[in-house]
């Protein structure tokens, strides 16, 4: 019997048990076990998978107005005494549009002058109940802030406004840039977050006030300082910044439990909330279900797993990240790379370039010593110029004899690179001078692997024609 057939039988043997062991004590011990579990694990458990949802939808708005706060184009258009209106009007649709909010925006300190992507909207004023927000925040010195309102571009339609402070070269205040998100989308994930987990789940902000709910009668209007059993927690709720708070309270002859989950990234707080009896009649009825399905499942994961194991053992090695002949990475592992590289440019300003380096007349390499000696280049040179990068630099096999470095820095530091490794490079073999050309090209804002490479490629090409092939 093969190690694989021994390690499947021994798999099925723990698991048919283990199974069987622990739904028989858990019979035992659910009615006791119920109330902990759902307080300590399942409740908090959910919250965070909300909260993950909820970063997911989230950080792409607080990104982008993060770098409207940010842009050159935007403060140097404000100081200049924001003559071009229809400058400011097509850089906030243009935003609007790419990343489909319902609404973009810019309110000037200067000129009190309220800017979306339909053009002025107004000019604010203290007395207006609508713009208490751009005072209260102005006033606050913060970054930035989350607020819900009534979105006056949209024919008041409820929205959740990212506001982001927007400061000139000296940190004087000049404005609040920002985007306007549709409320029914947050809404609607919650709803379908309740149906799915058969739980209460709602955001609060500070003072308890419910920001997003899926009844929508309750935003703005329902607190939780105010509402029944609740309220008795909401000091602990709304002072406690926790990742992660489990409580309970009675209320109309019915016990419930909760979880909150402070969001700092939107400083508001995500309750979920369940009645325990509800909790204990779902038990009971699923116990007996869960012991025949469970005795089903494990038999049917046994059988599967025989049969899934060699078919996933390939996929697996289909899928590894590393060349096999030069032992650097390869292209899938390069396109993770640079996903994440790009993500720290614009989320940190980092720089990125790239270096395509090109054998010269590796051809006659394979026709006069063979591709034998061909592969040993080949290896030496990923050898030498692996040793010349950082840790957090990448080098990949491009394609036949060609290589492909990603650096953190600008194109000056890919091009010192470059001359690092071909130094490195010549001297690492004496019987058979080894020499490269190179093209350069450094990342811009919204550029993919392909147009990247494609202009370092041109760079190549252009510098093969300007010094020639080079010699081996």
């Amino acid at each position: 019997m093969s190690i694989k057939s021994k390690l499947i039988l021994a798999l099925s043997f723990i698991l048919v048990s283990a199974f069987l062991a622990t739904s028989l004590v858990n019979y035992v011990f659910t009615r006791r076990a119920i109330r902990a579990e759902l307080l300590h694990s399942s409740l908090p458990l959910t919250g965070k998978n909300i909260y993950s949802e909820i970063q997911a939808v989230m950080m792409r708005p607080l990104l982008v107005s993060s770098s409207m706060a940010n842009d050159t184009f935007l403060k140097n258009w404000v100081t200049d005494g924001e003559r071009d209106i229809g400058q400011i009007t097509n850089y906030l649709k243009k935003i609007q549009e790419k990343y489909g909010f319902i609404s973009t925006f810019f309110v000037s300190s200067a000129t009190d002058a309220y800017y979306s992507q339909e053009g002025i909207l107004k000019e604010i004023g203290p007395r207006d109940p609508h713009d208490i927000w751009f005072y209260a925040f102005r006033r606050s010195g913060k970054e930035f802030d989350l607020d819900v309102d009534t979105n006056e571009v949209e024919n008041n339609k409820l929205t959740i406004f990212v506001n982001f402070r927007v400061e000139d070269n000296n940190g004087r205040f000049i404005g609040v840039a920002g985007v306007g998100l549709n409320i029914e989308h947050a809404a609607e994930l919650l709803k379908k977050s309740k149906k799915k987990y058969n739980r209460k789940i709602y955001l609060v902000d500070q003072d308890g006030l419910v920001q997003v709910h899926h009844d929508k009668r309750l935003i703005e209007k329902h607190s939780i300082a105010k509402a029944g059993g609740i309220r008795d927690l909401a000091s602990k709720i709304l002072t406690k910044r926790e990742k992660s708070l489990s409580l309970e309270y009675n209320w109309d002859d019915t016990h419930y439990l909760l979880s909150t989950q402070y969001i700092p990234e939107l400083n508001w707080y995500l309750i979920v909330e369940q009645s325990e009896d509800d909790a204990l009649i779902s038990a009971r009825d699923n116990l007996v279900r869960t012991i025949i399905i469970g005795i089903c499942t494990s038999l049917l994961i046994i059988v599967l797993c025989t049969f899934t194991v060699n078919h996933f053992q390939g996929r697996l090695e289909r899928l590894a990240q590393t060349d096999p002949l030069t032992g650097v990475a390869n292209r899938r592992a390069l396109e993770i790379y640079f996903q994440q590289a790009t993500y720290k440019t614009k989320r940190y300003g980092e720089q990125l370039s790239t270096i395509i380096l090109d054998l010269n007349k590796f051809k006659d390499v394979n026709d006069k010593h063979g591709h034998l000696k061909g592969d040993e280049v080949l290896k030496c040179v990923a050898s030498t110029v692996g040793e010349t990068i950082r840790p957090t630099d990448i080098l990949a096999r491009w394609g036949g004899d060609e290589f492909i470095i990603f650096l953190t820095g600008n194109i000056d530091d890919a091009g010192a690179l470059a001359e690092r490794a071909l130094t490195a490079v010549a001297k690492s073999s004496e019987d058979l001078p080894i020499t490269f050309s190179y093209g350069l090209a450094q990342y811009e804002e919204g550029e993919d692997l392909l147009s990247i490479t494609m202009r370092a490629d041109k760079d190549l090409y252009r510098s093969k024609k300007h010094n020639g092939s080079g010699e081996l």
